[in-house]
């Protein structure tokens, strides 16, 4: 869902043509460019592993958006365990693979709209079907991203979503 009339931003006070119902982060947390050379690092855009010690899978967080069918999503990065990230891997082109139990693993991405960190929070990837990233379900504690993925997301949090995204140094000054 966008809105094609688009936002104006309180922050710039510019007219954006949409508000962007999704943000995806690049790698996880712990990756850094000088792995992308080395024979036991891969960063794809679905995978990631890390000295042939750290495995990472990519899925998304999806939040449903209060009083709409739409859904706002953070793509991130879950760690999950040598074994698990073997099996999915193992299944990753497989038609079926949605049948597998969710894997649990660590969210690993830093969303820093959100306090206290993001990092290390509990997650189920539940994967989906082929051509579908898996979903991530987070443990549902008081934290304000659990909160937003059982309760909903409002159009207003959307925008300062969008706001602060688009704007990031706005909140230094």
């Amino acid at each position: 869902m966008t809105n094609d009339a688009g936002f104006t931003c309180s922050c710039c006070g510019a007219q954006h043509p949409e508000l962007p119902m999704d943000y995806s982060t690049t790698a996880p947390y712990v990756w850094h460019e000088s792995f992308s050379d080395r024979s036991d690092c891969l960063l794809s855009s679905d995978q990631c592993v890390i000295q042939a010690q750290h495995y990472f899978v990519k899925g998304l967080i999806e939040i449903p958006v209060i009083g709409s069918d739409a859904v706002f999503s953070w793509g991130v990065w879950v760690s999950l365990s040598r074994e698990n990230f073997a099996r999915a891997v193992d299944r990753w082109d497989t038609a079926g693979r949605e049948t597998e139990e969710p894997y649990f693993g660590w969210l690993s991405n830093d969303l820093s709209l959100y306090s206290p960190s993001t990092i290390n929070l509990k997650t189920h990837l539940h994967t989906r079907p082929v051509g579908q990233r898996p979903l991530i379900e987070l443990e549902p504690t008081d934290h304000p991203l659990a909160v937003e993925q059982r309760t909903g997301i409002s159009l207003n949090r959307i925008h300062e979503i969008a706001e602060t995204m688009l704007h990031p140094a706005a909140d230094n000054a």
